[in-house]
């Protein structure tokens, strides 16, 4: 059971009241009065995110989560982060209006520097990441192997500008009558927008019922097919780093095969 955020935490964010546990959030993300407190992670990368969010332009097209300080003007304390409760609730099945959200953010965070977190970010999504990209070479059990290797033998080199973009946008953006979009819980990457774009639309197809008409629609999109190789590619190879040879039911092979032919379809 996921432990509330203690004494010491709330003292700091100055905050009163029993912690209410949320949905979501990889069980958790607790609510104390209208502030969210959730683990931050990779502490170097939650202040970075916080002081980004703090400062980015209100948008016609999307809300963020402000980020909320401590009282002695800090982004985290005790390993914890907190932001502002926005209202709505996430939609996986509002596939085009979560890409659209998420190309709108990423216009708006377009011009900002690599983060230097970034290199010393260790986990197995960064690792996903770098494989994908070729940055470290493919290694792992029989069963990932062979579901990576067509992909692996279709990537080839692209020359796209990479930004700072969202790298897990389905189960990440609310929505709420009347308002924009809200993107939340921002895991940060240095990749064209189009990859994060491709994470989404290969997450949707994996998990979220998508038919392959999402990843035509969206294939306007800059090396669309060469983003969703290597959108697979880094999503097996996280499963693989999270779970190992286990990972690797009839199930989950299951949900990745149409995938993967979807993206192989437009190499």
């Amino acid at each position: 059971m996921s432990t509330p955020p203690p004494d010491p935490v709330l003292d700091a964010f100055h905050l009163t009241g029993a912690p209410v546990l949320l949905p979501g959030g990889q069980g958790g993300t607790w609510r104390v009065g209208d502030v969210v407190l959730k683990p931050a992670g990779f502490v170097a990368e939650a202040e970075w995110r916080a002081a980004v969010l703090s400062a980015l332009p209100a948008s016609p097209a999307f809300r963020v989560a402000r980020p909320v300080r401590t009282q002695d003007g800090q982004w985290t304390s005790h390993g914890w982060e907190a932001s502002e409760l926005l209202d709505g609730q996430t939609d996986v099945s509002r596939q085009d209006e979560v890409l659209t959200a998420g190309a709108a953010f990423h216009e708006a965070v377009a011009d900002l520097p690599r983060p230097d977190f970034l290199d010393g970010r260790d986990d197995p999504w960064a690792y996903g990441d770098r494989v994908a990209w070729d940055e470290q070479p493919v290694a792992g059990g029989p069963a990932y192997r062979n579901a990576v290797q067509k992909l692996v033998d279709a990537r080839r080199p692209v020359e796209l500008r990479a930004q700072v973009v969202h790298g897990d946008l389905p189960g990440n953006v609310m929505f709420a009558e009347g308002l924009p979009p809200a993107i939340i819980d921002w895991p940060v990457y240095w990749r064209p927008p189009s990859w994060a774009s491709a994470v989404a639309v290969a997450d949707a197809l994996c998990w979220y019922d998508a038919t392959p008409d999402l990843a035509a629609r969206w294939a306007h999109l800059p090396e669309w097919g060469q983003m969703l190789v290597r959108a697979l590619i880094y999503r097996l190879t996280t499963d693989e780093a999270v779970g190992g040879p286990e990972a690797w039911t009839t199930t989950r092979l299951d949900s990745y095969r149409p995938a993967i032919e979807v993206a192989l379809s437009f190499t």
